[in-house]
C-alpha cells in the first residue's frame, strides 16, 4: 500500500480521543484526529484532519490548526494562534497570546476579556517549532522554517530560514526536508537530502522550479 493511500485510509476514521482528554463540544475536529490523554481543546478551535494533538497539550477558543499537524506533549497554544498545514510544534512549546501581559489593571482590579486584546502567533505551511521553544506573539514563523529548540521568537521567521538562540537569530537556511541546504554558487543553495535548489534574493530564499 502506498503512503498516500494510507494517509487516505486514515482520514476516513471518526476523531481518536483518548481518555482524560477535554474536548469542548463547540470545538471541530477533522478526520483522522488523534488527542491524547489530559490535552484540553476549547471553544470554537479547529484542528484540521490528520492532526494528532499530544498528552497535556492546550489548544485555545478559536485557534485554527491546518491539516497534518503535530503538536507534541504538554505545548501551549494560546488563541487566536494560527497554524498552517503539516506545521510541528515540539513538547512544552509555547505561543503567547497577550503583547503587554498584567494580572490586573493599573488601579489593581483583576484584568478581564474586556481589558486585553489576544494577538496570535502566525505558523506557515511545513514549518517546525522546537522543544521549549517561545514564539512571543504576534510573529510569523515562515514556510517550512526551523525554530530550534529552546528558542525565543520575538521577531517573524522568513521561509526556510533556521533560527535560535535568546532571542532567536538567523542561523542558516533549511529545505523542506529540515535538513541544513549546501551552497551551490550565485546565490543558489541545494538540499543533501532530497536534491531540489533554491536561490537567495536578499534576506529571502525561494525554491527553483524545473
Amino acid at each position: 500500500m502506498h503512503y498516500a493511500q494510507r494517509v487516505t485510509d486514515t482520514w476516513q476514521a471518526e476523531p481518536r480521543v483518548m481518555p482524560g482528554a477535554d474536548i469542548d463540544p463547540r470545538a471541530r475536529l477533522g478526520r483522522g484526529v488523534s488527542v491524547w490523554h489530559l490535552a484540553q481543546i476549547r471553544e470554537g478551535a479547529e484542528v484540521g484532519a490528520g492532526c494528532t494533538i499530544g498528552r497535556g497539550a492546550y489548544i485555545g477558543p478559536g485557534t485554527r490548526l491546518g491539516q497534518r499537524c503535530k503538536v507534541q506533549n504538554h505545548a501551549l497554544i494560546y488563541e487566536p494562534a494560527w497554524l498552517g498545514d503539516g506545521v510541528f510544534v515540539g513538547p512544552a512549546a509555547v505561543f503567547t497570546n497577550d503583547r503587554y501581559p498584567r494580572a490586573v489593571t493599573p488601579d489593581g482590579t483583576l484584568k478581564t476579556a474586556a481589558d486585553w486584546e489576544p494577538v496570535g502567533v502566525t505558523v506557515r505551511d511545513g514549518a517546525s517549532v522546537g522543544a521549549r521553544a517561545v514564539c512571543v506573539a504576534p510573529v510569523t514563523v515562515g514556510r517550512w522554517a526551523v525554530v530550534a529548540a529552546g528558542a525565543v521568537v520575538v521577531a517573524d521567521v522568513p521561509d526556510f530560514a533556521l533560527v535560535a538562540g535568546v532571542p532567536a537569530r538567523f542561523v542558516r537556511w533549511v529545505g523542506r526536508a529540515g535538513v541544513p541546504l549546501t551552497e551551490a554558487g550565485g546565490g543558489r543553495f541545494r538540499c543533501p537530502r532530497t536534491g531540489a535548489s533554491y536561490l537567495q534574493s536578499g534576506r529571502t530564499l525561494r525554491e527553483e522550479t524545473s
